[in-house]
């Protein structure tokens, strides 16, 4: 074990009293109290206990709700990140994070700066990893995950630090260059230049290079202990932090394996057709669960359970790394579109804004491999696709654009402290920009100079809050017409961020506000939706949402941006335009924001008796024959099927089942809309029950998952006190207000 110096400095170098840290109402850090006098000092803990949060709140990328941090003696938590780093703290994080476009020697360089007399110099670095100086005139993209780490903790000591934070140093680097790491920190501790925060999984590490370790759990720091009796106390090892098992347990026994695998279940996945046809699972054969308890002994229960797991829908990236939108808001404008193509016209809109006190990142969204001086390249843009960067560059340009949307999109999802964005292009920029837009939470502000602001922008602009912007003249080249429109455009921009709430006033508005509910209408359901708005108006913010397609969305793009307290999902008609082919139609995602969020969501079948179409002449020849009814000139309404109305059913039934979140379904057995009710013209009780037989088949019934039908026609009184009354059982608790 690392010993510590025996002169302790008469002021500890990091001292932090009761640190409390939140993701919006997640308390990630719950009253961390910790001390670094000199040397090292290790912090082990399991995935998820807080110890990259307390790294980030130590820099400064993170704020304190309240507590202490501080550094030789100041307080730090208040400081910028770049105030933290000049006062002497220097950072590895997680991941290394190199530039993918700077070479070895042009990061050590840019991160020396022109300091004189520095301890730690480009040439020092070169001398402690040999092999940095091997790649130096390689690229931050070509190194290997053990030569970026050694370029990540080089940058970082070219700062001269006194205190070093390194977060998971070792992750993922071979058993080589974990070893030379291990002596570097070694040495480093022994030459006391400055002492170092050592974040990290491997136990024999932590233990290796630092006299104490602070174990961490639940965002709180467990104990604090020597590094030689946490090295030999396995039990503790596997009771907080689940390591350290491997080398003292037994094999199993040919008797044993035999015993487990007679216990053994096999497992099938069957995927039924509409038909009832069976289909295999994979490939075309079943495939039994074959594999024995692991040395871990783990029960075979369990086992089977994993199995069935395995099969089961992966965790959606966005809930996975979501932000609170109060984590989202900043004041830093992005700058995005094709630098290759429309370099001069975006910087221009990057210096107008840079010129009204606003910081701005320039984002390249191009295509072509080219390299460019924007902040962020295209490469770093694109390694956010799931297939990575080769899935972008192509020789496809159609399909460049949309593996590139679909980086840009992910790459922006995790992005705070975002002040808005803003790009101008024509019809393929506008693509590549408006991609990534439409993921942000609504209120953030959006605009896009586009060629086709004009024409019919829908596929831009989906659910979203965005500003189309028409370039008028084409985006190409700086002249007296771009110019000006540019200029407007930028100062919009500009206008908005200005008036954009801080993190700590979203917050404030927030607690003072009414839950908000998204309730979804259309003409046919309107009584419905009123009648229920006027019940619920005094506690609740009633957001009302014209179903035509993009209404769906809009109310589902803010409830996965948390702008939402629960969903009334009355009319859902945008269903029945998707399957039977009308012209306000839902995506396949309809239900996922209620899927994703898990807020409470209260639906029905509202207005699926009816898919919409334009002028009368519009309606396409095979439903000639068809029960129609004229809305307007503009729109022509036709009955739907009982055949129609049972794949509705099927399809709700199925997204329904999808949702973890309380669900109360209610089926009006009087009709689903005006028009469905006795004596009026699509009233037609054979289709509705198979309507509701199709969504009561299809349901997987569940304590949180409810399907109710009620004895009334959906705009009845009935009705409207059963929706209160679901409402009521699962939506959100109110808080009093003073």
């Amino acid at each position: 074990m690392a010993e510590r110096s025996a002169g302790k400095s008469a002021r500890a170098v990091l001292k932090i009293e009761d640190l409390q840290v939140f993701y919006g109402e997640s308390h990630a850090l719950q009253g961390i109290s910790l001390t670094l006098e000199s040397g090292v000092l290790s912090v082990v803990g399991r995935n998820g206990m807080g110890k990259s949060t307390l790294c980030n709140t130590i820099v400064g990328l993170k704020r304190a709700r309240s507590g202490s941090i501080r550094f030789d003696g100041r307080e730090i938590t208040a400081l910028e990140p770049h105030e933290i780093h000049r006062l002497g703290i220097g950072y590895v994080p997680q991941g290394r994070r190199v530039w993918p476009s700077l070479t070895v020697d042009e990061h050590l360089r840019l991160a020396a700066g022109n300091r004189r007399e520095a301890a730690w110099t480009v040439e020092r670095t070169y001398q402690t990893f040999p092999r940095l100086a091997e790649r130096r005139h390689n690229g931050g993209s070509q190194l290997s995950g053990g030569e970026q780490q050694m370029l990540a903790i080089s940058r970082a000591l070219l700062s001269d630090p006194k205190l070093l934070v390194m977060d998971e140093p070792t992750e993922g680097l071979a058993p080589i260059i974990v070893d030379q790491v291990e002596r570097m920190l070694v040495d480093l501790a022994a030459e006391g230049e400055m002492a170092v925060l050592v974040i990290e999984q491997n136990i024999g590490v932590a233990t290796a290079v630092s006299s104490q370790v602070a174990i961490m759990v639940n965002g709180r720091i467990n104990r604090l202990m020597d590094a030689s009796a946490l090295a030999a106390d396995r039990d503790l090892q596997q009771r907080l932090l689940g390591v350290g098992r491997h080398a003292e347990e037994a094999p199993v026994t040919a008797m044993e394996a035999a015993q487990a695998k007679e216990q053994l279940a096999a497992v099938y996945r069957v995927d039924r057709a509409a038909g009832g046809s069976v289909e295999p699972a994979e490939g075309g054969v079943y495939r039994p669960v074959t594999q024995l308890p692991n040395r871990w002994n783990v029960p075979v229960t369990e086992l089977r359970q994993a199995a069935v797991d395995k099969a089961a829908p992966q965790d959606d990236p966005r809930k996975v790394f979501a932000i609170p939108f109060a984590e989202r808001i900043g004041k830093t404008v992005l700058v995005a579109g094709t630098f290759d193509t429309k370099g001069k016209e975006l910087r221009f809109v990057a210096d107008r804004l840079k010129s009204l006190g606003l910081p701005v990142r320039t984002v390249d969204l191009s295509t072509s491999g080219k390299p460019s001086s924007a902040d962020v390249p295209a490469m770093q843009v694109a390694g956010m696709h799931p297939r990575g960067s080769s899935a972008v560059f192509t020789d496809d340009r159609g399909g460049s654009v949309s593996a590139m949307a679909e980086a840009f999109a992910r790459w922006i999802e995790r992005e705070p402290r975002i002040g808005g964005v803003i790009s101008a292009g024509g019809s393929g920029g506008t693509t590549l920009a408006t991609s990534g837009m439409r993921v942000l939470p609504v209120g953030i502000p959006k605009l896009m100079v586009s060629t086709v602001a004009a024409g019919d922008v829908a596929k831009y602009v989906g659910g979203a809050d965005i500003m189309m912007f028409h370039s008028v003249a084409d985006v190409q080249g700086l002249n007296s017409i771009t110019e000006q429109v540019l200029a407007n455009a930028a100062h919009a921009m500009a206008g908005m961020v200005a008036q954009l709430p801080n993190a700590e006033a979203w917050d404030a508005r927030r607690k003072l506000a009414r839950p908000a509910l998204g309730i979804t209408m259309f003409g046919v359901t309107t009584p419905a939706v009123q009648a229920v708005t006027k019940r619920l108006e005094a506690d609740y913010d009633c957001l009302v949402f014209h179903a035509t397609g993009i209404g769906g969305r809009a109310m589902e793009n803010l409830g996965d941006s948390r702008l939402l307290s629960a969903f009334l999902d009355l009319t859902t008609t945008e269903v029945a335009d998707m399957i039977v082919g009308g012209v306000f139609p839902a995506t396949e995602d309809r239900f996922g924001a209620a899927i994703r969020t898990r807020l409470p969501y209260v639906g029905s079948a509202g207005a699926l008796d009816m898919v919409n179409f334009g002028p009368r002449e519009t309606v396409p020849e095979k439903f000639r024959s068809r029960k129609f009814v004229i809305h307007n000139p503009n729109v022509t309404l036709m009955r739907t099927t009982r055949d129609e109305n049972r794949a509705f059913g099927e399809w709700i039934g199925t997204r329904l089942n999808a949702m973890d979140g309380p669900v109360r379904f209610l089926l009006p057995e009087g009709g689903v809309s005006m028009l469905d009710a006795p004596g009026q013209p699509f009233h037609d009780p054979e289709a509705d029950n198979a309507l509701f037989e199709a969504i009561e088949k299809t349901v997987r019934r569940a304590p949180q998952r409810h399907v109710e039908r009620v004895r009334a026609n959906i705009n009845d009184t009935p009705f409207i006190d059963a929706v209160i009354s679901a409402f009521h059982a699962i939506g959100p608790k109110l808080q009093r207000r003073a």
